[in-house]
């Protein structure tokens, strides 16, 4: 085995010990958030349902997990096209979500040798969020429908948001939105300020389970501003060919996840405090995988 350093974390290659030559072993990662390690969790309790020895590497900052994989440390993660569309590739934001897909397909492989999955059914994109009364009250649909009234509001965003090629400069831009008060928080505390009337529009993520509890509306993007965000694995091409295990699993998951379950499911652990592992074996238990 080979021990390699990727931003200061030293990892082995295809592991962190050496196994018996026989036995298949997959290293699996994910990004600091909840649902990108609920995702790496999936996988990796259905390869060893399938007795394939997994390596978890959860929890890993900023692109640590694209560097990780493609230095060969990792097998595969979790990631969502439209990440892997700008700030890998670095390719301005489009909204097609096949030209995006087929794009950063094309280029992973040839570029990193890695696959991308089918896509899981669900994106994770910003999701403009005001609350569910306003909404009601004022028959708010899209962002354009909610414009007319920024004058009045104090948006809260948080700092990825107010920082991004794809976040608050080119948005307010697009829908002329001029607000009394720009706000920059943490982001999991917008969604408190917002059901707290400490502001009135927020920039959350799409997939968050408090969005139904905390009766929040999410605006539609009418002018298709932000670029399309669907979760998919991405996994090295050498990886598949040595556990054939992971295509039948990556099979098994597309269009598996719709965006209301996966809020159901983070919100299981972020808001129930559930044991991520506990969740994972239910829903793979109630889904027959």
């Amino acid at each position: 085995m080979l021990l390699v350093v990727v931003g200061g974390i030293a990892l082995w290659r295809g592991g962190d010990a050496p196994k018996s030559a026989g036995q298949a072993r997959v290293s699996v990662g994910s990004k600091d958030f909840t649902e990108s390690a609920l995702l790496a969790e999936i996988v990796a309790q259905m390869l060893e349902a399938r007795g394939v020895s997994v390596e978890r590497r959860f929890e890993l900052g900023g692109n640590l997990p694209h560097d990780a994989m493609v230095s060969g440390t990792l097998d595969l993660y979790p990631e969502y096209t439209g990440t892997s569309y700008t700030a890998i590739l670095h390719h301005a934001p489009t909204g097609d979500p096949r030209v995006v897909y087929d794009q950063v397909k094309q280029e992973y492989a040839s570029k990193f040798n890695v696959e991308v999955s089918p896509p899981l059914g669900f994106e994770n994109t910003f999701a403009i969020l005001v609350r569910g009364e306003e909404a009601r009250r004022l028959n708010l649909k899209t962002i354009s429908d909610a414009a007319p009234h920024a004058t009045r509001w104090q948006a809260g965003f948080g700092q990825d948001f107010m920082s991004r090629a794809d976040g608050y400069p080119g948005f307010s831009k697009t829908y002329g939105l001029k607000f009394a008060e720009v706000r920059e928080m943490d982001l999991s505390l917008t969604y408190i300020a917002l059901s707290s009337r400490q502001v009135d529009l927020i920039a959350g993520n799409s997939t968050e389970g408090r969005i139904a509890t905390l009766d929040l509306f999410q605006l539609a993007d009418d002018r298709h501003y932000f670029p399309p965000y669907e979760a998919v694995y991405l996994v090295r091409q050498d990886s598949v060919t040595r556990v054939p295990a992971l295509r039948e699993v990556l099979s098994k998951l597309a269009n598996a996840i719709s965006t209301e379950e996966m809020r159901r499911l983070n919100y299981e652990i972020d808001g129930n405090k559930r044991d991520s592992k506990e969740v994972v074996r239910e829903w793979l238990s109630g889904r027959g995988l």
